[in-house]
């Protein structure tokens, strides 16, 4: 294992584990921070868990942050009866903090593939104060120049699926592919950030119990998108974007950003999709300021 450059950051911070029944699927989440401060809820990516936003957390120690980890992923249960599909994770999100007694004002931040479950909660009625959206999935992703990469990827779970269960999960958790997914998206030069990365994405890429559940919830992250329910989101609402993000190009987060009734784009250079690793207290930064330009307006 090798150490986060924020550890020393995260360890300040008090934190704890729960776990909670969320209408019949037992969630795994994290509480960081003291009980009395500004609560923020996080959404965390594909294939990711809570670990992947501890960054950001660490950049924040003002905040109650709330960080589970979604169904199917990390600690958590999968839905018994429901497919791991963009409406059940908005419903379960909705629920989840209805079941954790969160009754007073809160920001919702989501990254990525949490954009889209996070602006879709919100579209069906979920009513926090304020809406973050890191690395926001802003365009279809089979479009537009980096749609190839999505193609493939769309081979390589359906292969997954094919298989026998043993293979697919063999396949699906393959250290070879994995490490190419992460090369792929970390821009940074420093070697030994770049080394940690690669780490995380190791120990971290693969935390998941079921094969469906992570083929639905594929499905589900390449067929939405955040623009189909931008306009439907009243809320003020930051999207934080990547110069050289490889999912959603800046031209569409340009255009994503004007669906919005109110919204302010910021974009952090030289940086790819994985923000909260290479750049966190960056954005970070941006998003105090956003939250701070709120409470003074």
């Amino acid at each position: 294992m090798i150490e986060s450059p924020y550890a020393e950051q995260l360890a300040r911070i008090p934190v704890s584990e729960h776990r909670t029944d969320v209408d019949g699927t037992e969630t795994a989440w994290w509480e960081y921070g003291a009980a009395d401060a500004p609560v923020l809820v996080l959404v965390h990516g594909f294939r990711g868990d809570h670990h992947g936003l501890e960054p950001v957390v660490a950049q924040l120690p003002g905040f109650r942050i709330i960080s589970p980890d979604l169904p199917g992923f990390g600690s958590s249960s999968v839905f018994v009866d429901r497919p791991h599909d963009i409406e059940a994770y908005a419903d379960w999100l909705s629920a989840f903090i209805t079941a954790v007694g969160i009754d007073g004002p809160y920001t919702l931040l989501g990254h990525s593939f949490g954009s889209i479950i996070a602006a879709n909660a919100v579209a069906r009625g979920l009513a926090p104060e304020r809406l973050v959206l890191v690395n926001p999935i802003g365009a279809p992703a089979l479009e537009g120049p980096r749609g190839v990469m999505t193609r493939l990827a769309v081979v390589y779970y359906r292969a997954a699926a094919a298989l026998p269960e043993r293979a697919g999960f063999a396949l699906l958790r393959n250290g070879a592919i994995v490490r190419v997914m992460s090369v792929t998206m970390a821009k940074t030069r420093s070697k030994p950030l770049r080394r940690w990365i690669h780490d995380q994405h190791d120990r971290y890429f693969s935390a998941f119990g079921d094969r469906d559940a992570v083929l639905e919830a594929f499905r589900a992250s390449v067929g939405n998108d955040v623009s189909e329910v931008a306009a439907d989101i009243h809320v003020p609402t930051l999207l934080v974007a990547a110069e050289r993000d490889d999912v959603t190009p800046l031209d569409a987060q340009r255009r994503l950003v004007t669906r919005f009734p109110d919204a302010t784009l910021e974009v952090i250079p030289e940086v790819g999709h994985l923000i909260h690793y290479e750049t966190p207290g960056d954005a970070a930064a941006r998003i105090l300021r956003f939250l701070r330009s709120g409470a003074n307006a």
